[in-house]
């Protein structure tokens, strides 16, 4: 690590930050003392080197389900910070330890203890791990700094099409993977109206069963949902007339054990186990690695394309296959890291063909934000969580994960809710991927404007500056139950943060939003979203001394504001 000591006091010296995921719970971030998992054991006295270690694992194919990999050491020593990420979308393990004289860190892929991985070599052969990366930087601020700009010159995606856009999708407390035509042509004229600039037809668009979970695998539309005589073309043009990219869902990675697919592929498609078809909640898992997988998956995706002219495809992934596949591998661990690596040459292969396609990272929400993904995808999906007050601290945390261009956060106002409530969904969508969903044919004027007043003040302030931006925490990182959370961006001379006040209790009256980067008595701010006569203005000061922002912050209510700082001398979007 590269401690000030030579000898067991480092552990006093480092502290470890690592993040927690789970199904709705992503972006839980923690502290640990390194002292606290090294106790001094005095192993020096047995002449033996130690045993002790603090290691991360994750196995199947959920490489973000449970924890993620990549941490932060911080020597209050120095203030040196390391980050660290393991860059792969299938088995992985970071530890941390103690050598007697200093701490290490190690990272690696699948392993035979925690991964029944074993690969055999023969003579002349060789093996490659998968890739790992790591920054340091003086501070915590630099670090993150560093690993973002690593991260944006690390994407294998066409620039152009990486460009933030303003996303609509049918899901998330709205349609909920019941689509029809007649639900979705209202939508998309809302939708157009408020300034999205893609409309996304989420699950369902293939269902003519009703019980589509265990029957996927054609995706081919559906005749009942949509009846008339151009079926979901007719869905897929009124969103190209309306100015929108039209946008589909798929879970490419599974065939469902009802459906003809599963008939019509060989089994050596699918994982395998001691020669059976590895079942998971009714799914078989395609094996990449076999050729007619490949050239069905790519059959599909050219049909879309073809048929229909989608130019976005969201690509979800539900379920996680264990350990692995034995069939054609020299373990159930080699098996699932030959197919992870060849999911990663088939989307290769998808940007090669389509370059201007834009892809979405979806599993059950975070659950593969590892960097071999996030590197290919322009779009991640942060969350599936469905209550907005739990949702800022998902979207806050987010950018340590993934570029801030391609955080996805869902805000998605409710016919019911007041002012203050819509506005905090579109806050929460507002500092990455603006990605929006509910019925906006069902709402009155007043709040179609309040979305629509967001969406512009997106566009003019945040999207021209969120692909070369970095983020901040002027609050440092929130824990899952703050009241008070905060997430920041900052490019050349600007800097836009979003405060979250969540039921603030009435001993919080206000917080001190620390920026260091601004400095003197020439930084102007304004709120930028929400205004109007609808909302209380935040009393926002900026603080010479302190390089802070005091914010004035309402208690017993879910309201929020996105300000904008700008140093003197400085360029401004305010109009």
């Amino acid at each position: 690590m590269g401690s000030m000591s030579n000898d067991e006091t480092w552990k006093k010296e480092w502290i470890l930050l690592e993040g927690h995921y789970d199904w709705l719970g992503e972006g839980r971030w923690s502290y640990t003392k390194c002292s606290d998992l090294f106790p001094v054991l005095r192993q020096e006295l047995t002449n033996h080197n130690p045993r002790s270690e603090h290691a991360v694992v994750s196995t199947g194919t959920w490489s973000t389900g449970g924890s993620v990999p990549m941490a932060f050491l911080e020597s209050r020593e120095t203030g040196n910070v390391w980050a660290f990420q393991v860059e792969h979308n299938g088995a992985w393990r970071w530890e941390i330890g103690d050598n007697t004289v200093d701490g290490y860190f190690a990272l690696s892929g699948p392993t035979s203890v925690n991964h029944s991985w074993m690969k055999d070599l023969g003579e002349g052969e060789s093996f490659a791990t998968v890739p790992a990366s790591f920054v340091m930087g003086g501070d915590m601020q630099t670090t993150v700094e560093e690993m973002t700009k690593y991260r944006r010159i690390g994407r294998l995606v066409d620039e152009s099409s990486a460009v933030s856009q303003v996303i609509f999708n049918d899901y998330m407390n709205t349609i909920n993977g019941d689509p029809t035509t007649e639900k979705l042509l209202p939508l998309i004229s809302s939708a157009a109206q408020v300034g999205c600039e893609v409309f996304v037809i989420d699950c369902g668009w293939y269902d003519d069963s009703g019980d589509w979970w265990p029957s996927v695998g054609e995706w081919k539309p559906s005749k009942t949902r949509f009846p008339g005589p151009r079926g979901i073309g007719e869905v897929i043009d009124a969103i190209k007339e309306a100015g929108m990219v039209p946008g589909l869902w798929l879970e490419p990675e599974v065939i469902g054990i009802k459906s003809p697919v599963a008939q019509e592929l060989p089994d050596s498609a699918f994982f395998q186990r001691n020669g059976q078809r590895v079942v998971e909640q009714e799914r078989y898992i395609l094996d990449l690695r076999d050729e007619s997988a490949r050239r069905y998956l790519d059959g599909v995706v050219d049909r879309l394309i073809g048929d229909y002219g989608v130019q976005y495809f969201k690509m979800d992934y539900n379920v996680s296959p264990g350990a692995g596949t034995d069939y054609h591998a020299d373990s159930v661990g080699d098996g699932l890291l030959g197919h992870n690596r060849a999911f990663l040459d088939w989307v290769d292969g998808l940007h090669r063909r389509y370059p201007k396609l834009i892809l979405e990272n979806c599993s059950s929400g975070g659950m593969r934000e590892d960097f071999a993904q996030t590197s290919r995808f322009q779009v991640q999906s942060t969350s599936d969580q469905q209550d907005y007050r739990l949702y800022p601290v998902i979207a806050a945390t987010a950018p340590l994960m993934v570029l801030p261009e391609q955080a996805a956060s869902w805000a998605y106002p409710q016919a019911e809710m007041d002012a203050e409530q819509t506005a905090f969904n579109i806050n929460t969508t507002f500092l990455g991927r603006f990605f929006l969903s509910g019925y906006i044919n069902q709402m009155e004027e007043w709040q179609k404007n309040i979305i629509q007043q967001g969406i512009q003040a997106y566009r003019e302030h945040v999207q021209p500056m969120i692909g070369e931006s970095v983020p901040l925490w002027p609050l440092g990182l929130p824990s899952w139950d703050s009241a008070v959370v905060a997430l920041g961006v900052k490019a050349s001379q600007r800097t836009i943060v979003t405060v979250w006040a969540r039921n603030a209790p009435e001993t919080v009256k206000e917080v001190a939003l620390f920026l260091p980067h601004l400095h003197g008595e020439g930084v102007q701010c304004r709120t930028i979203f929400p205004v109007g006569p609808a909302f209380d203005e935040w009393d926002a000061k900026w603080s010479e001394a302190d390089s802070s922002l005091i914010v004035s912050i309402p208690h017993g209510m879910y309201a929020s504001r996105s300000f904008e700082l700008v140093e003197k001398g400085g360029e401004t979007l305010l109009s």
